[in-house]
């Protein structure tokens, strides 16, 4: 995507999300809850937490809210029955379209991500049918006007925990490693007090598509727009490559 800055992709995200807290603190409030379920309570003891409770606060989630959740669900645990399902799709122009979604009812949720992609003028498909065009990377932002390092300091601090590239862009640089990998690039950036924007496995396309046409492209944004005020909808990839506004 060169050209274009992720990060100023992502303060875009942020700001629409902002504006709807309501929305992404529910997201949030039920990642806490999973998070607690799998690891326990304790962000210092459950990785997965540490960076629900990170993304937590990059939305200006309150502390305390925060941690009501985790006491909320440390003593109800058997109440956590949320889902984590995946939905594969295409958007027009055979956008690529993954959308992870985390539920209490498989059935409304599933309903509601068809009803979207159909509005669209895209259509659901088979588990796989779009995922092999992407690579699940962990993936850390790091924005530069909070960082005094270069590139290459960086890349000494992370290589040996195991990060794959640092790429620079005007405003940020971005860390991505495997997977497995990832809670040992955020450790070592924390251990040299880095602030980090955001830290978080994400799937990256292989390759991004352009698309022009008015039509096909107003469908795509109404796909994207209904996912995104959906509760149920946790995250949403896609291989668009979006033109600066």
């Amino acid at each position: 995507m060169s050209g274009h800055s992720k990060f100023a992709n992502i303060k875009h995200k942020k700001e629409k999300n902002d504006a709807a807290k309501g929305k992404i603190f529910t997201v949030i409030g039920r990642e806490i809850a999973v998070a607690v379920k799998e690891g326990g309570p304790d962000p210092a003891n459950n990785f997965k937490l540490a960076q629900v409770i990170q993304k937590a606060r990059a939305n200006n989630m309150p502390n305390d809210t925060i941690e009501r959740g985790i006491k909320k669900a440390a003593g109800d645990l058997d109440s956590v029955n949320y889902v984590v399902n995946t939905y594969e799709g295409y958007g027009p122009s055979g956008i690529a379209i993954i959308v992870d979604c985390l539920t209490d009812n498989a059935n409304r949720t599933a309903a509601n991500v068809r009803s979207a992609f159909t509005k669209g003028g895209g259509s659901i498909g088979t588990q796989g049918c779009v995922s092999y065009m992407f690579d699940k990377k962990g993936q850390i932002i790091i924005d530069k006007e909070e960082c005094d390092l270069t590139a290459d300091d960086l890349m000494m601090i992370v290589l040996d925990a195991g990060a794959d590239d640092i790429q620079e862009e005007d405003d940020c640089f971005i860390i991505l490693s495997e997977e497995g990998d990832f809670p040992a690039v955020c450790e070592a950036l924390s251990a040299e007090g880095i602030e980090t924007t955001s830290a978080e496995v994400t799937m990256i396309p292989q390759n991004y598509v352009s698309v022009t046409e008015e039509k096909a492209v107003k469908g795509i944004r109404r796909i994207l727009d209904i996912l995104d005020e959906d509760d149920d909808v946790q995250a949403v990839y896609h291989n668009w490559e979006e033109a600066d506004d």
